[in-house]
């Protein structure tokens, strides 16, 4: 969950080796900063949250399970399903769909993560920029949603992050016609815990539009507790 995370710390088969041998070279991330209090919205239903063993999630209006993961809401060590292949398949389309509008977004991404890739992930941003810093833009091991295998961040051809402002506009405006929502946006870092990330991803499926065009967070939308950890 870094700006111009390179490519080879990105690839899936790759990043668990790029954390081990230190072969990030991300140049900078924004410097905003992410509020200490939680909210929890009264701007739409409050919908129940429960303990499912290894992971938090709700029922939505159309009988699917949602998980969630945010700062107060995290994922056991154990829990490891790896990536979900409807959700890969969604992200497949939306890429297709990008590239033959002529958006520069490669076929690579970085999805899935262990409990254990993440620890490494972020203990390398610890040591980078310390621990406050890093807690803006990329989440303790347990806390990411990367470890559902529900989360994606798109990758230029470059290997950079996606946040050209083009590419991000229409992902904001699209990324839910494939079931997708842009999970970190601007104005809602007190909110969901980091920092803007408009190559971000979560795939949500059938109410993604829903909570597109609310202009809500995923916290707002289900009145879930979000902020920063306790």
């Amino acid at each position: 969950m870094k700006k111009y995370l390179r490519l080879l710390l990105v690839l899936i088969p790759l990043i668990l080796s790029a954390c081990q041998n230190n072969t990030s070279t991300e140049t900078k991330h924004k410097e905003s900063s992410t509020s200490q209090s939680s909210r929890t919205s009264t701007t739409n239903k409050k919908y129940k949250l429960s303990k499912k063993g290894s992971y938090y999630s709700l029922t939505n209006k159309y009988g699917q399970e949602i998980i969630i993961v945010n700062k107060k809401h995290p994922l056991s060590a154990d829990y490891a399903p790896g990536e979900n292949a409807t959700a890969k398949a969604a992200l497949m389309e939306l890429i297709s769909k990008m590239q033959s509008l002529g958006y520069d977004v490669s076929q690579n991404y970085s999805g899935y993560r262990s409990y254990e890739t993440q620890t490494q992930l972020y203990q390398s941003y610890v040591n980078k920029d310390g621990k406050e810093q890093a807690d803006t833009y990329s989440a303790r091991a347990g806390y990411s949603e990367h470890q559902t295998g529900l989360a994606f961040d798109l990758i230029d051809n470059e290997g950079n992050l996606l946040e050209e402002t083009n590419a991000s506009k229409w992902l904001l405006e699209h990324a839910s016609d494939f079931g997708f929502i842009v999970r970190y946006q601007k104005s809602k870092e007190s909110i969901t815990g980091y920092q803007a990330e408009s190559w971000h991803l979560r795939y949500i499926g059938k109410e993604a539009k829903a909570i597109a065009k609310s202009g809500l967070s995923l916290e707002e939308y289900y009145g879930i507790t979000g902020g920063n950890y306790n």
